[in-house]
């Protein structure tokens, strides 16, 4: 019996070895790809930051100031423009990137040869896009506060929501990334991007709260099927200020939680199942 001892103890050792070479190999190719990003700082700043740098200065600042806009429009507009530069960010970073690795690159090879699960890779890609989500949707506030001046109000009281926040809306954007790059060739890529990400933009009430639609029922119960009207829902409850000591009417904060939760989830676990199957096949 004692001969027999050692048989589970060298099994437990390689297990425990397979994590270590594991969790070595996911580290490095996120140190490799974070340095990637740094070197191409600019360009990823000017692509990812171009948009909400103009919706804050035209929406935020000009229809504000010529009073096309209600003084306090910034103060909904913001938190919209927040949670779009996260999760359209963290959206294009793991659909291009990925769809570019399966196409004509084929460095997703070179990848799979690490010693990792498969599975790990595709999770190592969400990662890596919802920290450049993150970096994106950090420097609009600087933005916004440059831009906006004294219009610029963020309260600061929720502030561990307001990044607990930020994470999931960064993580569900990727999610969905790698659900389109797995299903979409990467020659219709920009064609699905015309036909998803416009609707996603303007039905995710980026400009507008979700309560004002109520004069609009059809239109505010359509949407209720996209995640980014919970995530610009959930910023705002963050970020804005009570009014007379009376917080703004949003989407409960449970039901946010929830259906970002449930959304990075779905997304996640259909993409990971297909994304091994398009690789190994």
């Amino acid at each position: 019996m004692n001969a027999l001892l050692p048989v589970p103890r060298q099994s437990e050792f390689r297990s425990r070895s397979n994590i270590k070479a594991a969790l070595t190999a996911f580290l490095a190719i996120v140190s490799r790809d974070l340095l990637v990003t740094r070197r191409e700082a600019i360009s990823f700043l000017l692509q990812t930051l171009a948009q909400p740098l103009f919706f804050l200065f035209v929406f935020g600042k000009v229809l504000a100031t010529t009073g096309a806009a209600t003084p306090g429009f910034s103060l909904l507009l913001l938190p919209g423009i927040v949670a779009f530069t996260l999760f359209l960010t963290a959206l294009q970073g793991t659909s291009v990137d990925l769809s570019r690795d399966l196409g004509f690159t084929r460095e997703i090879e070179d990848r799979l040869l690490a010693p990792l699960p498969i599975a790990l890779v595709a999770v190592e890609k969400i990662v890596l896009a919802s920290l450049r989500g993150l970096l994106a949707g950090a420097i609009v506030f600087p933005l916004a506060y440059w831009i906006l001046g004294s219009a610029y109000q963020v309260r600061t009281d929720q502030l561990a929501v307001l990044i607990g926040l930020m994470v999931l809306i960064a993580l569900t954007g990727a999610a969905l990334g790698l659900l389109l790059s797995v299903v979409t060739p990467i020659q219709q890529l920009p064609l699905i991007f015309a036909l998803v990400l416009t609707p996603l933009t303007f039905t995710g009430c980026t400009f507008y709260p979700w309560a004002s639609l109520d004069a609009i029922r059809w239109f505010q119960i359509i949407t209720l099927f996209n995640p980014l009207t919970y995530a610009a829902e959930g910023m705002r409850y963050a970020m804005v200020p009570p009014l007379h000591g009376q917080a703004l009417a949003t989407l409960a904060p449970g039901i946010v939680l929830l259906v970002l939760g449930a959304s990075f989830l779905l997304c996640l676990w259909f993409g990971i199942k297909l994304f091994q199957r398009r690789v190994i096949s």
